[in-house]
C-alpha cells in the first residue's frame, strides 16, 4: 500500500479532493494538508513521515516544503502536478486532471 500526502496552500480545495478521489483507490492511502498556517489541516512533521511521496499542486508548495522540512525529507519524494488554485471542491475538471496526472508521476 503506498501512502500519498497531497499539499496545497489551504488545504480547502485542490488536496482535499484529490484525498477523496484517491482514498478510493485500494492501492493508496491519501491524505491532504495544506503549507499556510491556517490551513485546514495544516502540514506537520507527522504527516511527512507517514507519506511515502508528498504531491505538491504548485512549485511554491514544493519549495515551502523543502524550507521547512528539510531534516524530514531524507528518502521522501516530492511531486509537482502542476494544478492552479483556479477550481472548487470535487470539480469534475479538477477531478479529470488529477486521475490524468497523478499516474503518470507517481506509479500505483
Amino acid at each position: 500500500m503506498k501512502r500519498i500526502l497531497f499539499v496545497c496552500s489551504q488545504n480547502r480545495l485542490r488536496s482535499p479532493t484529490a484525498e477523496a478521489v484517491f482514498s478510493e483507490y485500494p492501492q493508496l492511502e491519501a491524505l491532504s494538508a495544506g503549507t499556510n498556517h491556517d490551513a485546514e489541516t495544516p502540514l506537520s512533521g507527522d504527516l511527512i513521515e507517514w507519506a511515502d511521496v508528498i504531491v505538491a499542486m504548485e512549485k511554491t508548495h514544493k519549495t515551502k516544503i523543502s524550507q521547512k522540512f528539510r531534516s524530514q525529507l531524507a528518502n521522501k519524494r516530492i511531486v509537482v502536478l502542476s494544478i492552479p488554485d483556479n477550481y472548487d471542491y470535487m470539480q469534475p475538471e479538477l477531478v479529470k486532471i488529477l486521475k490524468a496526472k497523478l499516474p503518470r508521476i507517481v506509479q500505483f
